[in-house]
C-alpha cells in the first residue's frame, strides 16, 4: 500500500527568519531546486472543483507524473491538515517530461496551469517528516510540514502539531488551496486560515 502524504501549508511573510529558525533548530537543508509542475484534467471531470491533482514535474536530474485523488471530508481537514495518497511514477530522465505531456494531451488530458517554485527541503536527522520552504513563481513563499503515514493517522497530525510549535509558525495563515489554484487565481472554498 502507497503511504498517504500528511501536510500542512501556511503562508510566509518574511522567508529568511524561518530560514533561520530550521537551521538554529539543527535541521539540515536540501536545495535549493527549481520545480516546474504542469497540471493537467481530464476533460470530463473539472480537477479544479474537485481538487484532484495530475501533474508532471521537472526538475534538474529527473522527472515524474503525480496524481493525488478528489478531497473529501475524510483527506481535508478543518484546521487545514490534507491526507492523501499519492500515486507517483518516476520517469528515466528529464527527457521524458516532453513525452509525459504528449501522452497526456493523446489521453485528451487539458492543461491547466504551470506552476514554478523554488524547493528547499529541511529534514531533522532525529525525526522522520519533512519540512518544505517554497517560492512559488505569482503566488508567494510558503511553509510546509509533510509527513508520510501509512494511513491518515492521529499519530502523524500529532507530529504535525509539533512541528508547527519547533518551528514558531502558529500565526501564520494556513493555506488549504493547492500551488496550481493560487497561481491560476482560484481561492479554495475553505478560507485562508491563521488558526489551527
Amino acid at each position: 500500500m502507497a503511504p498517504i502524504e500528511v501536510e500542512r501549508k501556511r503562508a510566509l511573510e518574511d522567508r529568511a527568519v524561518l530560514e533561520r529558525r530550521l537551521e538554529a533548530a539543527g535541521l539540515v537543508a536540501a536545495g535549493p531546486v527549481v520545480e516546474i509542475d504542469t497540471y493537467c484534467s481530464r476533460p470530463d471531470v473539472d480537477f479544479m472543483e474537485t481538487v484532484e491533482c495530475l501533474r508532471v514535474r521537472e526538475r534538474e536530474g529527473g522527472c515524474e507524473i503525480t496524481y493525488k485523488p478528489a478531497s473529501d471530508a475524510t483527506t481535508r481537514s478543518a484546521a487545514g491538515v490534507i491526507a492523501k495518497k499519492e500515486t507517483d511514477v518516476a520517469l528515466a530522465d528529464a527527457d521524458q517530461a516532453a513525452r509525459a505531456h504528449d501522452l497526456l494531451e493523446a489521453l485528451g488530458m487539458v492543461r491547466l496551469a504551470r506552476v514554478e517554485k523554488t524547493r528547499v527541503c529541511y529534514r531533522d536527522p532525529g525525526r522522520p517528516g519533512l519540512t518544505v520552504v517554497d517560492t512559488v513563481v505569482g503566488a508567494g513563499s510558503f511553509v510546509e510540514t509533510e509527513i508520510l503515514s501509512e494511513g491518515p493517522s492521529q499519530e502523524a497530525v500529532r507530529r504535525l502539531e509539533e512541528a508547527k510549535r519547533l518551528l514558531g509558525v502558529d500565526a501564520l495563515p494556513v493555506v488549504t488551496s493547492p500551488y496550481r489554484d493560487l497561481v491560476m487565481g482560484v481561492r479554495s472554498s475553505v478560507p485562508l486560515d491563521a488558526s489551527g
